[in-house]
């Protein structure tokens, strides 16, 4: 049993702060305290749990396993403790700052449209809004939430469903009246195509072909981006054909600004979106928490 004399919670939050700021001297300049001091606290708190949580080395900063467990529990209790605070001296309202890490066109087509309901519903938070089709560290980002497209690989991250979609190929008027209507695979395999500058779960474009499926390859001369809204954009333009996802050229495809092209070789795979965090929703704090519940019932993709 600890020390009465033992604040447990300052333990708690100067380990958050170790690892958050993956260092004892990062945290301690941001803590206003010396390095030898936060090292110290870390040791005893080792101590007391009879179990190592860090691995101390010169070079890097590494979390042991049971360090990884610790400090998920930490920010859950942290949170709790934060959001009881807040529950007695304001009435359960949820506030503070939180940070959601989105793609351009997750952000342009869905959360824009929905955050003025989701802000006055809960006019004491802050959304701080990072604009990325890049996977970020969500730790060392301090990202509460981040909206991620595609199969979720197997993490210790939490994810909430937001739907699927469509993913359909589509160019400008001005394109097909320069290179013709393709038919047919060998038709679109010739043409420069747009694309991504990054690595994704799927290169290149999956086509019919007879009973079966095949991926046409990145073709010579392609343009490429690291944005989905910025590929729409260049489609748009004319510059070439590109493959997106369907709520994000629906509006342009009613407006005859896109069309979509070979629409039977459309295998019709879908895909998914995701809300993912670290630790269980039920340890978020309560102004990222209401943020999720508010996505998974109006941020859903189709």
């Amino acid at each position: 049993m600890p020390r009465p004399d033992v604040n447990r919670f300052a333990e708690l939050e100067v380990f958050v702060r170790v690892v958050e700021q993956a260092g004892f001297s990062a945290a301690a300049r941001a803590a206003g305290v010396s390095a030898s001091a936060v090292s110290k606290l870390v040791a005893r708190l080792e101590a007391r749990l009879g179990t190592r949580l860090v691995h101390r080395t010169t070079r890097r900063f590494q979390l042991t396993a049971e360090g990884q467990a610790f400090y998920e529990r930490a920010l859950t209790i942290l949170a709790d403790l934060e959001e009881a605070e807040r529950a007695a001296g304001a009435g359960e309202r949820p506030a503070g700052r939180v940070r959601v890490n989105s793609s351009a066109s997750y952000l342009s087509h869905v959360l824009a449209p929905v955050l003025p309901a989701f802000l006055a519903r809960y006019p004491g938070i802050d959304l701080d809004l990072v604009q990325t089709d890049q996977v970020v560290d969500l730790l060392s980002d301090r990202t509460d939430i981040a909206i991620r497209a595609g199969p979720m690989p197997s993490s210790g991250l939490m994810a909430r469903r937001l739907g699927a979609t469509r993913m359909t190929i589509v160019a400008a008027p001005a394109w097909i009246d320069r290179h013709g209507l393709p038919q047919t695979l060998a038709d679109i395999e010739g043409l420069s195509r747009l694309g991504f500058s990054y690595a994704r779960a799927t290169s290149g474009w999956p086509l019919r072909k007879g009973d079966g499926e095949v991926t046409v390859l990145p073709s010579v001369g392609q343009v490429r981006i690291n944005d989905g809204e910025g590929l729409r954009q260049l489609a748009l333009a004319g510059i070439g054909p590109a493959r997106l996802a369907a709520f994000t050229v629906r509006g342009d495809i009613a407006a005859g600004r896109l069309a979509p092209l070979l629409e039977a070789l459309n295998p019709g795979d879908e895909e998914a979106f995701h809300a993912v965090f670290i630790g269980r929703s039920a340890g978020l704090p309560a102004r990222a928490r209401v943020l999720l519940d508010f996505l998974a019932e109006h941020g859903q993709v189709t």
